[in-house]
């Protein structure tokens, strides 16, 4: 989707709250106490000092790229959504269209792998035989546009989505993309890592058009020639940090200007085919990868084409086919790119796949069976909290003039806060499933949502909508809506299954690193380009925006420094948007909480004063050991940070940090006051 989802994992077991008197965890054991791992100095390296302790009890399980509350969490909500579709499955008499025969069939047909084993690729026959049929680049265009209904986004991405400029109508988008590899810098990069993940790539690659049935020659060659034409792909895709800005990135222009630009594109044949029409504009992300990728049809032969076709559409839809075909494919994305030793049993992966393709379904059932009661209701008060200080903040800033100051206050008082789940479900009876093909009810589950969004096409933009299911453990702002998104089941804090957890840890963990995480993304280098509508204009002043562009610099040359894995630096450019939402959530938390009796009584909690609590709430929200492989993969394509500086970047940077911890010059992550960040 082209919306700015800034996703955010936090803290949560889903559990029944009984009471509302803060208390320590039932066990009698504090997680903040218990984790603690007192070798470590918390002002050298606070992300071990907190965590550390739980860390060396806790390998990494060898079917995970990492461990820690986030995996917990997950297999929390796993072994719920499991007996949901195993309950599903087991009805004889579910009415064909409900929403458990759906389910019970989808996740029936996944666990068959005697019948997955024995089809092989028997099910994709019809459409890798169509791709060898293309005898020019129409029938390359014509089945582009079918596998980016059913699988992945070959050549380009492609959706609809709301006009940045006009946000209540919907526009076409077609941006750079088409690539295998995480991001471009995976082609280029020099250090031995990426050298070596460009080899077994190939490897894999070759191994994949094998399975498809070409000789070993053959698969040698369109290997080679597969790498070539992307990498070709890579060299003209803008940076990922050079994406990040919306006005750079947004190129409105006639839909007849398109097509002249890109004379061997035959546009009119795809948007046809892709369930469209009367196209009259088109927004480009990068007009210039467009123009390239124009030549690159008539410099790379159409058998490179089609090769390219055929590995995108099996690449996409490997995990719903044979043992053989997703161990390949498991083998390079999980184990070279992420460090991940062996799959996660069957039913753990169809669980996540029959969430991911029926999550709205899913969601439904887990609403009614599984969320705590007053959910919304506690969310909302939290928020509503954060939002007061956010208030307050901006009101006091020392940098920003009085006039974009009421230009801030106003569009910080139109968010929308959307929490728990939907008021209303998103109608998906036309969605067909029987018990005969995993892969095929798959690809009628992404053909479902590829139709719902270019629906929306003409259309009025429906602001009640939600891109989330309440079992999903993330959260997201959207700057085009001006909204805050946080789904349900990110509610509860480990630990407290009959207690509500103390206000230290709520106002951490869901006030810092949750609502001041993502109203900040209203506010950073992107979201500040946003007004209160959810247009992309500028409305702050020249001076303001200088100031605030002063002081972002700041916190890119910070995390610029940081060294994550190997001899791999955090991009700072990059991650910006997420270290400003970090640093800024966590301050609007704390002093949130300051307003709390728990903390105005100085109570003790396992003898822990309140900005204790608070601040190992914090690195608690955060415990994530991961494999080096993930975090060098997550430094080359992701905005996020890895979770150690999530932790110990913005801490440093908090004058009541180094006072609660009595951090002085001569630890690591003390920083003298002229470097630390101060923006909100």
């Amino acid at each position: 989707m082209k919306k700015i989802i800034r996703l955010l994992a936090l803290l949560a077991f889903v559990i029944t709250i009984v009471s509302c008197k803060p208390g320590k965890s039932p066990g009698g054991s504090d997680a903040l106490v218990s984790h603690i791992d007192s070798t470590v100095q918390a002002g050298d390296d606070f992300f071990l000092f907190a965590n550390g302790k739980w860390f060396k009890a806790n390998p990494i399980p060898p079917s995970e790229q990492s461990n820690g509350l986030w995996q917990l969490i997950q297999d929390t909500i796993n072994a719920q959504i499991l007996n949901i579709c195993e309950t599903s499955a087991a009805l004889n008499d579910a009415p064909k269209g409900s929403n458990k025969q759906k389910i019970g069939d989808f996740f029936y047909s996944g666990m068959d792998s005697l019948d997955l084993n024995i089809k092989g690729l028997a099910s994709l026959k019809e459409d890798l035989d169509r791709i060898d049929a293309i005898k020019d680049t129409k029938g390359l265009v014509s089945e582009a546009a079918y596998v980016h209904s059913v699988a992945g986004s070959p050549l380009f991405r492609f959706y609809v989505g709301q006009d940045d400029r006009i946000s209540s109508k919907h526009a076409i988008f077609i941006s750079q993309g088409g690539l295998s590899l995480p991001d471009r810098s995976f082609y280029f990069d020099k250090d031995p890592r990426a050298v070596m993940i460009r080899e077994k790539f190939t490897e894999h690659l070759a191994r994949m058009y094998k399975l498809m049935g070409y000789t070993e020659a053959a698969a040698t060659h369109a290997a080679e020639r597969n790498m070539k034409l992307e990498t070709a792909l890579a060299k003209v895709s803008r940076k990922r940090e050079d994406t990040r800005d919306p006005l750079k990135n947004y190129n409105k222009i006639p839909f007849a200007k398109l097509k002249i630009s890109m004379p061997n594109f035959d546009w009119d044949l795809f948007v046809q085919n892709a369930g469209l029409s009367n196209v009259d504009t088109v927004i480009t992300g990068q007009p210039e990868f467009l123009a390239a990728e124009n030549g690159y049809l008539k410099s790379f032969p159409l058998a490179d084409w089609k090769n390219y076709l055929k590995f995108q559409l099996i690449r996409s839809l490997s995990r719903y086919l044979d043992d053989e075909t997703y161990l390949e494919s498991f083998s390079f994305y999980s184990t070279v790119l992420r460090g991940v030793k062996e799959p996660k049993p069957r039913w753990k992966r169809v669980v996540e796949q029959t969430d991911q393709s029926l999550g709205e379904l899913i969601g439904q059932v887990y609403v009614a069976e599984y969320l705590p009661k007053g959910t919304k209701e506690k969310l909302l008060e939290i928020g509503k909290a954060i939002m007061d200080v956010y208030s307050e903040r901006i009101k006091n800033l020392d940098w920003m003039s009085d006039a974009t100051k009421q230009k801030a206050l106003k569009k910080l008082g139109t968010v929308i806060l959307k929490v728990g789940y939907p008021d209303k479900w998103k109608d998906l009876s036309s969605l067909q499933f029987d018990r005969s093909s995993y892969v095929k009810n798959a690809m009628n589950a992404n053909k479902w949502e590829f139709a719902y969004n270019i629906s929306k096409f003409g259309k009025p933009v429906d602001r009640a909508e939600w891109d989330m299911e309440p079992q999903t453990y993330n959260a997201y702002y959207n700057p085009s809506n001006n909204e805050i998104v946080i789904p349900g089941c990110n509610i509860i804090v480990p630990g407290y299954e009959r207690v509500m957890a103390d206000d230290a840890l709520l106002y951490s963990i869901i006030g810092g690193s949750t609502f001041g995480h993502e109203i900040t993304h209203g506010f950073d280098d992107q979201g500040c380009k946003y007004d209160e509508y959810g247009n992309l204009h500028n409305w702050w002043s020249k001076e303001d925006s200088i100031r605030f562009f002063a002081r972002t610099k700041l916190i890119v040359e910070q995390f610029n420094g940081y060294i994550a894995v190997d001899n791999l630096h955090i991009n700072g450019e990059l991650t910006q948007g997420e270290n400003i939402a970090d640093l800024a959530g966590v301050i609007m938390g704390y002093e949130a909480f300051k307003k709390t009796s728990q903390f105005k009584n100085k109570i003790l909690i396992s003898g822990l004063n309140p900005d204790q609590r608070y601040f190992l709430g914090y690195g608690l929200a955060w415990m994530i050991n991961s494999r080096p492989e993930a975090i060098a993969n997550q430094v080359r394509s992701d905005e996020h940070s890895p979770a150690k500086f999530r932790v110990i970047g913005p801490l440093s940077d908090i004058p009541e940090f180094y006072a609660t911890f009595n951090i002085k010059q001569g630890n690591a992550m003390w920083r003298p006051d002229s470097l630390r960040v101060k923006i909100w």
